[in-house]
């Protein structure tokens, strides 16, 4: 059975959010600890909408995979062709070319928005996110030490970036 991809329905925000926790309460893939409820979590893709940007879901037999979704990399008119997106995976989906098709959604729709620049923020804890984004035409352009704190310690963000 194949991947299919689509932009995400208000159906799918409980299965996003059975995804999402466990990376904020277990992981560093996301220095934030502040965890999306059932009410940020629908204002999160509104106003990615209202931007002009996409959150789309990757599920198989009806079942919810993970999602994408970007945003404006930094603020100010400066940036408005440099997007930033996030990727959140089930871990049984990884290695199931979800990520790889959410991914395509992704970029394809930046890319007929006007980005140019797709930004990857990457854990420095996560080498297989590193891998990943490589795999995908994605160049490390800098790492930059202790910017992020989380479980009593600091983190590296790597980031990467690749031109639509």
């Amino acid at each position: 059975m194949t991947v299919s991809i689509r932009p995400v329905v208000s159906g799918d925000y409980p299965r996003i959010l059975d995804i999402w926790t466990p990376y904020y309460r277990e992981t560093t893939v996301t220095f934030a600890s502040e965890e999306k409820t059932a009410v940020t979590l629908p204002l999160y893709v509104e106003n990615r909408r209202a931007a002009g940007r996409e959150t789309f879901v990757a599920e198989r037999g009806g079942v919810v995979l993970g999602f994408a979704s970007y945003d404006q990399f930094r603020g100010g008119n400066g940036y408005v062709h440099a997007m930033e997106h996030t990727i959140i995976l089930a871990p049984e989906a990884k290695g199931q070319g979800a990520g790889r098709a959410l991914m395509r959604a992704v970029e394809a729709h930046a890319r007929a928005a006007g980005a140019h620049v797709m930004v990857a923020g990457v854990s420095g804890e996560n080498p297989a996110a590193v891998a990943f984004h490589a795999a995908l035409g994605y160049e490390t352009v800098g790492r930059m030490p202790q910017v992020g704190r989380k479980f009593d310690r600091w983190l590296d963000l790597v980031l990467m970036q690749k031109i639509l």
